[in-house]
């Protein structure tokens, strides 16, 4: 469903952000990124639905090149990607309804959507889809108003009202307290076993990959350095991935967000 080639990211200053990497995801995985800070998780996931822009090689989705690609097509390869952000990507003064809906702006003209003018079909699915979450009685708040786990749903949310059939996390729970993240890791792994939607997430804590994770790619220096299975990404192996030993503040503690 993902298929990277020989991808490389070097940056104006000189930085390298990916090296030569060659990854497949199949649909319905559910694949946890891990690396230290810097070894180019995000940018590999931001180069997916091309928010970062490759410096060498190709990135296919469901066999259509998103590299190459360019406007209508463009358009129509990243409707089918969802992204998830950190700090949650909303409106905050818009309603909870009119962030989901966004999701949607893929499916119409620019005009349409500044006008807010939705057909009912769409208001459904994205009332369906705060319901799938649990928050469809927020559906009317202004997303300011809400907590930080809410606001988190109402991300998932939006990229299940663009109908995406692979969702990129970027970091979903890093601002979060204990609870709320495995509330929000719950409801990516129910979404993924329910609906069959590709997980692609980046986490930094070690015990929430190992938990949530069918398959563990491992990140250093722009590097490829372990792609494989939950079942066998020992101690050994995370200690390969971040180059030493790992500290209690990469595992989920219980004061740690």
């Amino acid at each position: 469903m993902i298929e990277m080639q020989n991808v490389s990211k070097m940056y104006p200053n000189g930085t390298i952000g990916l090296k030569d990497i060659n990854l497949s995801f199949d649909k319905g995985e559910f694949i946890v990124i891990v690396g230290r800070s810097g070894a180019g998780k995000s940018t590999l996931l931001r180069s997916i639905n091309r928010l970062h822009e490759i410096s060498e090689g190709d990135i296919r989705i469901d066999n259509r090149s998103i590299t190459k690609a360019k406007g209508k097509e463009l358009r129509s390869i990243r409707r089918d990607v969802g992204m998830i952000f950190q700090n949650f990507n909303l409106v905050k003064r818009a309603t909870v309804m009119r962030n989901v809906l966004s999701g949607r702006v893929g499916y119409h003209s620019t005009l349409r959507t500044v006008l807010g003018l939705f057909p009912k079909a769409d208001q459904q699915l994205a009332y369906n889809a705060l319901q799938r979450v649990g928050i469809g009685e927020k559906a009317w708040t202004r997303a300011d108003q809400l907590s930080g786990g809410q606001q988190q749903r109402v991300s998932i949310a939006r990229a299940l009202a663009q109908e995406a059939k692979i969702i990129l996390a970027d970091e979903p729970v890093a601002s979060l307290d204990p609870m709320t993240t495995r509330q929000v890791m719950d409801d990516l792994r129910r979404i993924n076993q329910e609906l069959g939607i590709t997980m692609v997430v980046n986490l930094h804590f070690i015990d929430l990959a190992r938990e949530y994770a069918t398959r563990i790619v491992g990140l250093r220096a722009g590097e490829l350095v372990y792609d494989g299975p939950v079942e066998e990404a020992t101690d050994e192996v995370f200690s390969n991935i971040y180059g030493r030993e790992i500290k209690d503040d990469e595992l989920l503690g219980e004061t740690d967000g």
